[in-house]
Protein backbone atom coordinates (compact mmCIF):
# COMPACT_ATOMS: atom_id res chain seq x y z
CA UNK A 1 0.00 0.00 0.00
CA UNK A 2 1.59 3.63 -1.02
CA UNK A 3 0.17 6.88 -0.24
CA UNK A 4 1.01 10.17 -1.23
CA UNK A 5 2.94 12.77 1.16
CA UNK A 6 3.49 16.02 -0.86
CA UNK A 7 5.32 15.03 -3.82
CA UNK A 8 6.68 12.06 -2.22
CA UNK A 9 5.18 8.24 -2.32
CA UNK A 10 4.88 6.55 0.61
CA UNK A 11 4.31 2.75 1.65
CA UNK A 12 3.70 0.36 4.50
CA UNK A 13 5.79 -1.34 5.74
CA UNK A 14 5.64 -4.00 8.31
CA UNK A 15 8.73 -4.08 10.83
CA UNK A 16 9.63 -6.22 13.85
CA UNK A 17 12.59 -4.58 15.39
CA UNK A 18 13.74 -7.56 17.91
CA UNK A 19 15.25 -10.67 16.65
CA UNK A 20 17.88 -13.26 18.27
CA UNK A 21 20.56 -14.79 15.96
CA UNK A 22 20.93 -18.61 17.50
CA UNK A 23 24.33 -19.39 15.49
CA UNK A 24 26.13 -18.37 12.37
CA UNK A 25 26.48 -20.20 9.28
CA UNK A 26 29.34 -22.04 10.34
CA UNK A 27 27.40 -23.33 13.71
CA UNK A 28 29.02 -20.80 15.98
CA UNK A 29 25.92 -20.22 19.28
CA UNK A 30 25.41 -16.20 19.40
CA UNK A 31 22.12 -16.34 21.13
CA UNK A 32 22.07 -19.71 23.73
CA UNK A 33 18.34 -19.49 24.51
CA UNK A 34 17.48 -19.59 20.54
CA UNK A 35 17.34 -21.86 18.11
CA UNK A 36 20.25 -22.51 16.28
CA UNK A 37 18.20 -22.39 12.81
CA UNK A 38 18.06 -18.49 13.44
CA UNK A 39 21.20 -17.53 11.01
CA UNK A 40 21.26 -14.03 9.39
CA UNK A 41 20.11 -15.39 5.84
CA UNK A 42 17.53 -17.87 7.52
CA UNK A 43 16.01 -14.71 9.08
CA UNK A 44 16.17 -12.45 6.09
CA UNK A 45 14.44 -15.33 3.98
CA UNK A 46 11.82 -15.92 6.72
CA UNK A 47 10.89 -12.70 7.11
CA UNK A 48 10.80 -11.94 3.19
CA UNK A 49 9.50 -14.71 1.60
CA UNK A 50 6.99 -16.40 4.39
CA UNK A 51 6.38 -13.76 6.81
CA UNK A 52 6.01 -10.14 4.36
CA UNK A 53 8.17 -8.53 7.55
CA UNK A 54 10.13 -5.47 5.35
CA UNK A 55 12.40 -4.02 8.20
CA UNK A 56 13.92 -6.34 10.49
CA UNK A 57 16.01 -5.20 13.41
CA UNK A 58 18.59 -8.11 14.42
CA UNK A 59 19.70 -7.34 17.49
CA UNK A 60 22.89 -9.73 17.74
CA UNK A 61 24.80 -8.01 14.83
CA UNK A 62 27.29 -6.94 16.96
CA UNK A 63 28.88 -10.54 17.31
CA UNK A 64 31.74 -11.01 15.12
CA UNK A 65 30.68 -14.12 13.61
CA UNK A 66 27.57 -12.80 12.22
CA UNK A 67 29.22 -9.98 11.00
CA UNK A 68 31.80 -12.60 9.05
CA UNK A 69 28.42 -14.13 7.71
CA UNK A 70 27.15 -10.63 6.76
CA UNK A 71 30.29 -9.77 4.59
CA UNK A 72 30.18 -13.28 3.02
CA UNK A 73 26.71 -12.81 2.26
CA UNK A 74 27.53 -8.40 0.47
CA UNK A 75 30.75 -10.51 -1.12
CA UNK A 76 28.61 -13.22 -3.01
CA UNK A 77 26.03 -10.56 -3.74
CA UNK A 78 23.39 -12.15 -2.39
CA UNK A 79 22.73 -9.70 -0.28
CA UNK A 80 23.43 -5.33 -0.37
CA UNK A 81 23.81 -2.87 1.61
CA UNK A 82 21.18 -0.16 1.41
CA UNK A 83 21.11 3.03 0.78
CA UNK A 84 19.85 5.14 4.09
CA UNK A 85 21.43 2.17 5.74
CA UNK A 86 20.87 -1.68 6.30
CA UNK A 87 21.25 -4.68 4.57
CA UNK A 88 18.97 -5.56 2.13
CA UNK A 89 17.72 -9.08 0.73
CA UNK A 90 14.77 -8.84 -2.02
CA UNK A 91 12.49 -6.47 -0.76
CA UNK A 92 13.23 -6.66 3.10
CA UNK A 93 16.10 -4.88 4.98
CA UNK A 94 17.58 -5.85 8.14
CA UNK A 95 19.11 -3.29 10.58
CA UNK A 96 21.92 -3.70 12.53
CA UNK A 97 21.26 -3.79 16.23
CA UNK A 98 22.51 -5.58 19.89
CA UNK A 99 21.10 -5.96 22.79
CA UNK A 100 22.83 -5.37 25.80
CA UNK A 101 22.76 -5.55 29.74
CA UNK A 102 23.72 -2.91 32.06
CA UNK A 103 23.54 -3.26 35.63
CA UNK A 104 24.03 0.29 37.56
CA UNK A 105 25.44 -0.05 41.28
CA UNK A 106 22.36 -1.25 44.07
CA UNK A 107 20.14 -2.11 41.03
CA UNK A 108 19.21 -5.21 38.97
CA UNK A 109 19.96 -5.46 35.31
CA UNK A 110 18.64 -4.02 32.39
CA UNK A 111 18.32 -4.47 28.53
CA UNK A 112 18.85 -2.02 26.33
CA UNK A 113 18.65 -2.32 22.48
CA UNK A 114 21.22 -0.21 19.90
CA UNK A 115 21.07 0.09 16.46
CA UNK A 116 23.95 1.29 14.26
CA UNK A 117 22.88 2.81 10.37
CA UNK A 118 25.59 0.93 8.73
CA UNK A 119 27.80 -2.23 8.52
CA UNK A 120 31.10 -0.52 9.29
CA UNK A 121 29.73 1.56 12.03
CA UNK A 122 28.79 -2.05 13.64
CA UNK A 123 31.90 -3.43 13.04
CA UNK A 124 33.06 -0.40 14.96
CA UNK A 125 30.60 -0.13 17.97
CA UNK A 126 31.68 -3.93 18.15
CA UNK A 127 35.25 -2.61 18.71
CA UNK A 128 34.91 -0.29 21.06
CA UNK A 129 32.15 -2.43 23.16
CA UNK A 130 34.90 -5.28 23.16
CA UNK A 131 36.84 -3.32 25.45
CA UNK A 132 34.28 -3.19 28.32
CA UNK A 133 32.20 -7.16 27.95
CA UNK A 134 33.54 -10.56 28.44
CA UNK A 135 32.04 -12.24 25.28
CA UNK A 136 31.48 -9.93 22.42
CA UNK A 137 30.43 -12.69 20.20
CA UNK A 138 27.55 -13.51 22.79
CA UNK A 139 23.88 -11.94 22.59
CA UNK A 140 22.97 -10.11 25.64
CA UNK A 141 26.36 -10.02 26.82
CA UNK A 142 26.49 -7.12 30.28
CA UNK A 143 28.22 -4.52 29.84
CA UNK A 144 30.69 -2.81 32.20
CA UNK A 145 29.96 0.65 31.38
CA UNK A 146 26.45 2.90 33.23
CA UNK A 147 23.41 3.36 30.89
CA UNK A 148 23.85 6.63 30.37
CA UNK A 149 27.45 5.83 29.41
CA UNK A 150 26.15 3.29 26.69
CA UNK A 151 23.43 6.56 25.16
CA UNK A 152 26.45 8.81 24.72
CA UNK A 153 28.47 6.68 22.65
CA UNK A 154 25.40 5.01 20.85
CA UNK A 155 23.96 8.53 20.00
CA UNK A 156 27.65 9.90 18.83
CA UNK A 157 28.08 7.03 16.54
CA UNK A 158 24.59 8.26 14.94
CA UNK A 159 22.79 5.27 16.75
CA UNK A 160 18.93 5.03 18.42
CA UNK A 161 19.13 3.77 21.91
CA UNK A 162 15.56 1.71 23.15
CA UNK A 163 14.78 -0.17 26.05
CA UNK A 164 13.74 -3.44 25.60
CA UNK A 165 10.67 -5.36 27.55
CA UNK A 166 10.69 -2.45 29.61
CA UNK A 167 7.68 -3.95 32.09
CA UNK A 168 8.99 -7.50 32.33
CA UNK A 169 10.34 -8.73 35.62
CA UNK A 170 13.36 -9.84 34.64
CA UNK A 171 15.93 -7.61 33.13
CA UNK A 172 14.35 -4.66 32.00
CA UNK A 173 14.52 -0.57 33.01
CA UNK A 174 10.96 -0.75 35.36
CA UNK A 175 10.69 -4.04 35.76
CA UNK A 176 14.12 -5.11 37.54
CA UNK A 177 16.32 -1.68 37.81
CA UNK A 178 14.61 1.81 38.58
CA UNK A 179 11.14 3.39 39.33
CA UNK A 180 11.95 6.03 36.91
CA UNK A 181 14.32 6.77 33.78
CA UNK A 182 15.98 9.90 34.52
CA UNK A 183 17.14 7.75 37.99
CA UNK A 184 19.20 5.73 35.28
CA UNK A 185 19.70 7.35 31.93
CA UNK A 186 19.52 10.67 30.43
CA UNK A 187 15.21 10.56 29.23
CA UNK A 188 16.59 12.79 25.97
CA UNK A 189 18.45 9.65 24.22
CA UNK A 190 15.90 7.71 24.19
CA UNK A 191 14.82 6.74 20.68
CA UNK A 192 12.01 4.66 21.37
CA UNK A 193 10.65 2.20 24.11
CA UNK A 194 9.83 -1.49 23.21
CA UNK A 195 6.72 -2.21 25.14
CA UNK A 196 7.24 -6.06 25.23
CA UNK A 197 4.69 -9.43 24.97
CA UNK A 198 2.78 -8.58 28.17
CA UNK A 199 2.03 -4.73 27.91
CA UNK A 200 0.22 -2.40 25.60
CA UNK A 201 -0.29 0.80 24.60
CA UNK A 202 -3.34 1.49 27.35
CA UNK A 203 -1.15 -0.06 29.99
CA UNK A 204 1.91 1.83 29.08
CA UNK A 205 -0.53 5.04 29.74
CA UNK A 206 -0.42 4.71 33.69
CA UNK A 207 3.27 5.65 33.48
CA UNK A 208 3.32 9.56 32.84
CA UNK A 209 7.05 9.41 31.69
CA UNK A 210 6.75 7.72 28.88
CA UNK A 211 4.20 10.17 27.12
CA UNK A 212 6.52 11.51 25.19
CA UNK A 213 8.19 8.16 23.56
CA UNK A 214 7.25 6.53 20.61
CA UNK A 215 6.03 2.75 21.52
CA UNK A 216 7.35 -0.24 19.60
CA UNK A 217 6.30 -3.74 19.85
CA UNK A 218 8.25 -6.58 18.69
CA UNK A 219 8.50 -10.27 18.83
CA UNK A 220 11.86 -10.77 20.50
CA UNK A 221 12.06 -14.06 18.50
CA UNK A 222 13.92 -16.94 19.50
CA UNK A 223 13.15 -19.36 16.45
CA UNK A 224 11.85 -18.71 12.77
CA UNK A 225 8.47 -18.82 13.69
CA UNK A 226 8.25 -16.14 15.93
CA UNK A 227 9.40 -13.70 13.92
CA UNK A 228 6.51 -11.33 13.70
CA UNK A 229 4.78 -12.33 16.71
CA UNK A 230 4.26 -9.15 17.30
CA UNK A 231 5.23 -5.98 14.96
CA UNK A 232 5.03 -2.76 13.79
CA UNK A 233 3.05 -0.80 11.10
CA UNK A 234 5.25 2.17 9.51
CA UNK A 235 4.63 4.49 7.27
CA UNK A 236 8.18 4.69 5.31
CA UNK A 237 9.69 6.15 1.90
CA UNK A 238 11.97 2.99 1.88
CA UNK A 239 13.07 0.56 4.36
CA UNK A 240 16.07 1.91 5.85
CA UNK A 241 17.86 2.89 8.45
CA UNK A 242 17.30 6.57 7.89
CA UNK A 243 13.36 6.30 7.31
CA UNK A 244 12.87 4.17 10.67
CA UNK A 245 14.51 6.97 12.73
CA UNK A 246 12.50 9.40 10.92
CA UNK A 247 9.36 7.47 11.77
CA UNK A 248 10.30 7.32 15.34
CA UNK A 249 10.79 11.03 15.01
CA UNK A 250 7.32 11.75 13.44
CA UNK A 251 9.49 13.73 10.21
CA UNK A 252 8.60 14.42 6.73
CA UNK A 253 5.53 12.08 6.93
CA UNK A 254 7.30 9.07 8.01
CA UNK A 255 5.61 7.95 11.27
CA UNK A 256 4.50 4.60 13.00
CA UNK A 257 0.79 3.74 11.69
CA UNK A 258 0.07 1.21 14.41
CA UNK A 259 1.07 -1.66 16.75
CA UNK A 260 -0.34 -4.67 16.42
CA UNK A 261 1.04 -7.08 19.21
CA UNK A 262 -0.66 -9.94 21.56
CA UNK A 263 -3.52 -9.29 23.53
CA UNK A 264 -1.44 -8.80 27.13
CA UNK A 265 -3.27 -11.28 28.65
CA UNK A 266 -0.94 -13.97 26.28
CA UNK A 267 2.02 -12.72 27.52
CA UNK A 268 4.36 -14.73 29.88
CA UNK A 269 4.55 -12.46 32.58
CA UNK A 270 1.00 -10.61 32.80
CA UNK A 271 -0.34 -11.48 36.36
CA UNK A 272 1.71 -11.91 39.61
CA UNK A 273 2.29 -16.02 39.64
CA UNK A 274 3.16 -18.11 42.12
CA UNK A 275 5.66 -20.96 41.18
CA UNK A 276 4.99 -22.98 43.83
CA UNK A 277 1.43 -23.74 43.50
CA UNK A 278 1.02 -22.27 39.88
CA UNK A 279 -1.58 -19.76 40.25
CA UNK A 280 -2.11 -16.62 39.00
CA UNK A 281 -2.88 -13.85 42.11
CA UNK A 282 -5.74 -10.98 41.71
CA UNK A 283 -3.83 -8.29 43.83
CA UNK A 284 -6.88 -6.31 44.06
CA UNK A 285 -5.14 -2.96 43.79
CA UNK A 286 -2.42 -3.46 46.53
CA UNK A 287 -0.25 -0.53 46.92
CA UNK A 288 2.73 -2.68 47.07
CA UNK A 289 3.85 -6.55 45.60
CA UNK A 290 2.85 -8.99 48.54
CA UNK A 291 5.93 -10.84 49.90
CA UNK A 292 3.97 -13.87 49.72
CA UNK A 293 1.20 -15.78 47.97
CA UNK A 294 -2.24 -15.43 49.20
CA UNK A 295 -3.01 -19.33 48.53
CA UNK A 296 -0.15 -21.18 49.62
CA UNK A 297 2.39 -18.63 51.53
CA UNK A 298 5.48 -19.47 49.34
CA UNK A 299 7.62 -16.61 48.55
CA UNK A 300 8.43 -17.83 44.71
CA UNK A 301 6.67 -15.50 43.27
CA UNK A 302 7.06 -13.57 40.30
CA UNK A 303 5.81 -9.84 39.43
CA UNK A 304 3.06 -9.59 36.99
CA UNK A 305 3.22 -7.00 34.34
CA UNK A 306 -0.19 -5.32 35.25
CA UNK A 307 0.30 -5.21 39.08
CA UNK A 308 3.99 -3.36 38.21
CA UNK A 309 2.21 -0.73 35.72
CA UNK A 310 -0.64 0.47 37.98
CA UNK A 311 2.28 0.61 40.97
CA UNK A 312 4.67 2.78 38.37
CA UNK A 313 1.22 4.83 38.01
CA UNK A 314 0.61 5.24 41.27
CA UNK A 315 4.38 6.74 42.30
CA UNK A 316 3.60 9.03 39.20
CA UNK A 317 0.05 10.46 40.71
CA UNK A 318 -1.97 8.14 37.68
CA UNK A 319 -4.40 5.99 38.59
CA UNK A 320 -5.85 5.67 35.17
CA UNK A 321 -4.39 4.96 32.25
CA UNK A 322 -3.93 8.54 29.89
CA UNK A 323 -3.20 8.17 26.02
CA UNK A 324 -1.65 11.89 26.13
CA UNK A 325 -1.21 12.53 22.72
CA UNK A 326 -3.71 12.70 19.88
CA UNK A 327 -1.48 11.27 17.38
CA UNK A 328 -0.37 7.88 19.15
CA UNK A 329 -1.30 5.11 17.21
CA UNK A 330 -3.60 2.51 17.85
CA UNK A 331 -2.81 -0.31 19.35
CA UNK A 332 -4.11 -3.48 17.69
CA UNK A 333 -4.34 -6.90 19.26
CA UNK A 334 -3.81 -9.68 16.82
CA UNK A 335 -2.65 -13.98 17.52
CA UNK A 336 -0.24 -15.03 15.38
CA UNK A 337 -1.15 -17.73 12.76
CA UNK A 338 0.20 -20.40 14.84
CA UNK A 339 -1.33 -18.99 17.76
CA UNK A 340 -4.74 -20.25 16.13
CA UNK A 341 -6.54 -23.37 17.04
CA UNK A 342 -6.37 -25.35 13.82
CA UNK A 343 -3.38 -23.76 12.30
CA UNK A 344 -0.70 -26.66 11.81
CA UNK A 345 2.27 -26.67 9.29
CA UNK A 346 0.65 -28.18 6.56
CA UNK A 347 -2.11 -25.84 6.64
CA UNK A 348 -0.23 -22.58 7.00
CA UNK A 349 2.22 -23.92 4.46
CA UNK A 350 -0.87 -23.85 2.23
CA UNK A 351 -2.32 -20.62 3.40
CA UNK A 352 1.14 -18.94 2.30
CA UNK A 353 1.34 -20.92 -1.15
CA UNK A 354 -2.66 -19.20 -1.78
CA UNK A 355 -2.36 -16.03 0.24
CA UNK A 356 1.50 -14.84 -0.48
CA UNK A 357 2.83 -13.73 3.48
CA UNK A 358 1.75 -14.25 6.82
CA UNK A 359 0.92 -10.36 6.30
CA UNK A 360 -1.59 -11.26 3.69
CA UNK A 361 -3.52 -13.89 5.67
CA UNK A 362 -3.30 -11.84 8.65
CA UNK A 363 -4.66 -8.39 7.12
CA UNK A 364 -6.27 -9.08 3.84
CA UNK A 365 -7.53 -12.83 2.99
CA UNK A 366 -11.29 -12.75 2.37
CA UNK A 367 -13.28 -14.95 5.12
CA UNK A 368 -14.36 -16.78 2.25
CA UNK A 369 -11.54 -17.33 0.44
CA UNK A 370 -10.00 -18.66 3.68
CA UNK A 371 -12.37 -21.05 4.40
CA UNK A 372 -11.60 -22.40 1.34
CA UNK A 373 -8.77 -23.47 2.39
CA UNK A 374 -8.72 -23.86 6.35
CA UNK A 375 -12.90 -24.81 6.75
CA UNK A 376 -15.09 -22.64 8.43
CA UNK A 377 -14.41 -22.80 11.82
CA UNK A 378 -10.72 -22.07 11.35
CA UNK A 379 -11.46 -19.31 8.90
CA UNK A 380 -13.89 -17.78 11.70
CA UNK A 381 -10.93 -17.94 14.12
CA UNK A 382 -8.20 -16.31 11.89
CA UNK A 383 -10.55 -13.53 11.43
CA UNK A 384 -11.65 -13.23 15.02
CA UNK A 385 -7.69 -13.08 16.02
CA UNK A 386 -7.40 -10.17 13.19
CA UNK A 387 -10.42 -8.64 14.64
CA UNK A 388 -8.81 -9.03 18.43
CA UNK A 389 -12.30 -11.28 19.32
CA UNK A 390 -10.58 -14.62 20.67
CA UNK A 391 -11.43 -16.13 24.20
CA UNK A 392 -8.24 -16.09 25.96
CA UNK A 393 -6.77 -17.24 28.87
CA UNK A 394 -4.23 -14.97 30.55
CA UNK A 395 -0.46 -16.21 31.00
CA UNK A 396 1.88 -15.34 33.98
CA UNK A 397 5.19 -16.88 35.44
CA UNK A 398 6.93 -16.83 32.29
CA UNK A 399 4.08 -19.61 30.91
CA UNK A 400 2.16 -17.75 27.84
CA UNK A 401 -1.82 -17.68 27.75
CA UNK A 402 -3.66 -19.66 25.81
CA UNK A 403 -6.41 -19.10 22.78
CA UNK A 404 -9.72 -21.00 24.05
CA UNK A 405 -11.61 -22.56 21.05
Amino acid sequence: MTRQQGGEHLQTVYADMHIHIGSTDQGEPVKISASRGLTFRNIAHEAAVRKGIRLLGVIDAHSPGVQRDIAGLLEAGEMSEVEGGGIGYRDTTLLLGSEIEVKEPGRGPAHYLVFMPDFDRMQAWTEWMGAYMRNVMLSSQRIYVTGRELQEQALSRGGLFIPAHIFTPHKSLYGSCTNSIPEVLDPAAVSAVELGLSADTEMAGYVAELDGYPFLTNSDAHSLSKIGREYNELLLGKPSFADFRMALEGKEGRRIAANYGLNPRLGKYHKTYCLNCESGLDLGGQDRQPERCSLCGSTKLVSGVMDRIQELGRLMGREQPAVVHSGRPPYRYQVPLEFVPGVGPKLLDRLLQRFGTEMDVLHTAGKEELADEAGLQTAGLIIAAREGRLNLEAGGGGKYGKVRK
